[in-house]
């Protein structure tokens, strides 16, 4: 075996270690049952926030503690505890990604996204009434 082909296969092995363990780190996203499953470990959930359950924040006591609850499109549920403070127009949105971990019955959130609705959403017609113009 010539000396290049040993060298390819090495740096092939290598690229298949790298690509190996950076699979561990891709992160896809969750129901709120798999992620209970997954405690400890962080995850991502797509939900709606449980608007029959009040949310619980006070800025002037402890501006960074913010608690709530969630349902994914599966019907799971879980209390939600973020140690920030409240996203504008949290309750707004149609849909929040949660980034965190499970931990007993509460998922500790780290990061908050929040899925807008469309502003075209309550009137279709909206985008009719609107004039495009091209420019040159």
């Amino acid at each position: 075996m010539k000396k290049t082909h040993l060298i390819l296969l090495v740096l092939i092995a290598a690229a298949i270690v790298v690509l190996i363990s950076y699979t561990g780190d891709l992160s896809s996203y969750e129901t709120v049952s798999s992620a209970k499953q997954k405690q400890g470990k962080f995850v991502n959930l797509i939900v709606k926030m449980d608007k029959t359950i009040p949310v619980q924040y006070d800025p002037v006591k402890d501006p960074n503690l913010l608690k709530f609850n969630v349902q994914d499109s599966l019907g799971g549920k879980i209390a939600v505890v973020y140690h920030n403070t409240m996203p504008t127009d949290m309750e707004k949105s149609e849909r929040l990604v949660l980034k965190g971990k499970v931990q007993g019955e509460v998922f500790e959130c780290s990061a908050i996204v929040m899925k807008c609705p469309s502003k075209y959403k309550d009137n279709p017609n909206a985008m009719k009434e609107q004039p495009v113009t091209i420019a040159n």
